[in-house]
């Protein structure tokens, strides 16, 4: 069992930075693949980014060059650098863990419960 707790959220202005962070409950936190999903209101929840065990990094098209996923074994702990924020960012950031790949909702096992970003214009 993991435990997904996010943290971060909060309220920027257009071009501005967020960090989010995802701390995980459990020893076995290093052998998941992590990432972040996003919800905005009345759409799918979407992929955004995704790092595995070994460090690989994935990114949605419409994050690439602005957003870095980052992890730290050590702290059970998964990051999200959010830079040059759109107005289009603006969603509910869900933390995931996924025992194999993480390329959609369905691929995760756990998910934290969501942090709110909004980005004003």
């Amino acid at each position: 069992q993991v435990q997904l707790v996010e943290s971060g959220g909060g309220l920027v202005q257009a071009g501005g930075s967020l960090r989010l962070s995802c701390a995980a409950s459990g020893r076995t936190f290093a052998i998941y693949t992590m990432g972040w999903f996003r919800q905005a209101p009345g759409k799918e929840r979407e992929f955004v980014a995704s790092v595995s065990h070994g460090g690989s990094t994935r990114y949605a098209d419409s994050v690439k060059g602005r957003f870095t996923i980052s992890r730290d074994n050590a702290k059970n702990t998964v990051y999200l650098q959010m830079n040059s924020l759109k107005p289009e960012d603006t969603a509910v950031y869900y933390c995931a863990a996924s025992r194999g790949l993480l390329s959609g909702p369905r691929d995760a096992n756990y998910w934290g419960q969501g942090t709110q970003v909004t980005v004003s214009s």
